[in-house]
């Protein structure tokens, strides 16, 4: 079986030292041998910009586009960029894994428009809206005060672009209020790339049943976050409380909503599944749990698959 993750914050991780760190092999969660152990065919990599942070987040986020490229470069025998649903293709037949470059943070447009379009021909396909900050776009689910707060009309407009453009509307950390904004307002499909179910586990991050059944109903897809706090209240991440939730989730919205989005190199220690190459340990626990092959290949790969191609 194949895989497609939809998120991990392993260039943020290579940032803290740009010359010991890289995608090839690593100390993280995510590298070219662990992705192969894995069988993936594509790993979306997100930057990641704390607003809070950086003065300028627009350049900072080029400054993580720039060490993204160069390990490609580095490593292009083995991985390559995808910008859409052929390119992934080709890529594989060539022997090689996809990267698909997101951003997570849409404040890094600093409310332009054309810096939309300048991510986009720099070959962003996945912007997440928010962190957990308020910004131009709109508000986050960080705070409950949030809630009830959506999408101001930049956010509007970045959605109506994004939709023109062809690039993925990724609704995780967004309000609410923002969600149901979103749902309304896009044209295609969207994601929320690494939340859980809020039923089981009850975390601003995680989507309502409301929220699941609009998402499936619109043919988008919902990436199973790997974060303990997410999944329950145990000190370990562990693969029972993912199956749980990925149970909740087929009950309410249907197999065809599930995806992968591990949040990896992003999320708190204590994980069971240490690395993006013991995705197996997951596939054992579904089949335990009587999914069938089918089942887990569209969990696995085959929803991001569907989305990817109605999308970019």
């Amino acid at each position: 079986m194949m895989l497609i993750d939809l998120h991990c914050d392993t260039i943020l991780k290579c940032m803290e030292d740009e010359e010991r760190f890289g995608i090839a092999v690593n100390e993280f969660s995510v590298d070219i041998n662990k992705l192969k152990q894995a069988n993936s065919l594509a790993q979306f990599f997100a930057l990641f910009v704390d607003l809070k942070e950086f003065e300028d987040p627009f350049a900072y986020c080029m400054k993580m586009a720039n060490k993204f490229f160069r390990e490609l470069e580095k490593n292009k025998e083995q991985i390559a960029i995808a910008k859409n649903y052929k390119a992934m293709i080709d890529n594989n037949e060539q022997g090689k894994l996809s990267a698909f470059l997101a951003i997570e943070e849409g404040g890094v447009l600093k409310g332009e428009i054309d810096n939309l379009k300048r991510f986009y021909q720099l070959g962003i396909r996945l912007i997440t809206l928010t962190w957990n900050y308020p910004n131009e776009i709109g508000f986050p689910s960080s705070k409950a005060q949030y809630n009830l707060q959506g999408l101001t009309s930049f956010g509007k407009e970045v959605v109506k672009e994004m939709n023109s453009l062809g690039m993925i509307i990724d609704v995780s950390h967004l309000s609410d209020k923002g969600f149901y904004d979103v749902a309304k307002l896009s044209s295609k499909p969207f994601v929320a790339s690494h939340s859980n179910a809020r039923s089981i586990t009850s975390h601003c991050r995680n989507l309502s049943d409301e929220m699941i059944k609009i998402l499936a109903d619109k043919g988008g897809i919902m990436g199973i976050n790997f974060e303990k706090s997410f999944l329950g209240t145990e000190p370990l991440s562990r693969v029972e409380e993912m199956v749980t939730h990925i149970s909740h989730i087929k009950n309410v919205g249907g197999i065809d909503v599930i995806a992968i989005g591990t949040d990896f190199d992003g999320i708190s220690d204590g994980l069971q599944i240490e690395n993006i190459g013991q995705i197996n340990k997951l596939i054992l626990g579904l089949q335990r749990n009587h999914f069938s092959e089918a089942e887990i290949e569209k969990i696995l790969y085959k929803n991001a698959i569907r989305v990817i191609k109605d999308t970019l």
